[in-house]
């Protein structure tokens, strides 16, 4: 780690496809942080979002589609001793970057998320976050959809991102808790309900819990994707 963490600079990476609904609000809430750098890691959009992140200012670089491949080619391109992957659905707290150096400041800490806000108002929403916020405590296994950060210098001690189709989080947080502890800021995130509300908030939690315990039965990542892509799950 940096010694001197408590100034680095934080490179925000954002893996994107078609995401032009999206990438101009999440760049702009990282605007008023310091030392801070944005690269949208395009994996192919056939909208306009490219062309949005680039009027705004911020490096754009493409790679071969898959959010693993894009965020390790991101951290490539980054430039700070901070890595910070961010969903362009998902949206940073005000102060986000004096919390992230803030966390890894602690003793034994070796990267850190944040806590989860859902953007809907149903109340069964309020009862996955509950559950998401419980086991990213407790059992330090925070995803992706909430801003997962660590230092330049563990990311690559860990070998970066497994560039799995599917549960490449899940994979990097088992990595990083055999090295040390991952602290979860209690500030939350706030993130999109889109997936929750295209396959039900039942039906997503669900399926969410069996492809967990299919990746840890020794399913390969390959085909728990192509079950979740063809929604082998839909009787669920």
């Amino acid at each position: 780690m940096s010694q001197n963490i408590g100034a680095a600079k934080i490179s925000i990476i954002i893996p994107t496809l078609n995401e032009a609904g999206n990438i101009k609000e999440a760049i702009a809430i990282t605007q008023p942080s310091t030392n801070v750098e944005v690269i949208v890691v395009d994996g192919g959009s056939k909208d306009d979002t490219v062309k949005i992140a680039q009027s705004l200012g911020v490096k754009v670089i493409s790679s071969s589609p898959g959010r693993a491949a894009q965020m390790n080619a991101g951290a490539v391109a980054a430039s700070g001793d901070i890595l910070l992957f961010l969903h362009a659905d998902t949206r940073l707290p005000t102060g986000f970057d004096e919390m992230i150096r803030t966390a890894l400041q602690q003793s034994g800490t070796v990267a850190g998320a944040f806590k989860l806000r859902i953007n809907a108002s149903f109340i069964s929403l309020r009862w996955v976050e509950w559950g998401v916020n419980v086991r990213s405590h407790f059992c330090q296994m925070p995803y992706g959809d909430q801003a997962i950060f660590l230092t330049r210098k563990v990311f690559l001690e860990i070998g970066g991102f497994p560039e799995l189709l599917i549960m490449e989080d899940f994979e990097l947080m088992c990595r990083l808790k055999r090295i040390g502890r991952i602290v979860i800021i209690p500030t939350p995130v706030l993130t999109s309900a889109r997936r929750w509300v295209k396959k039900g908030v039942f039906k997503t939690t669900l399926l969410n819990q069996v492809v967990i315990i299919a990746y840890l039965l020794g399913v390969s990542p390959e085909r728990i994707h192509r079950w979740y892509r063809q929604d082998k799950f839909k009787k669920i």
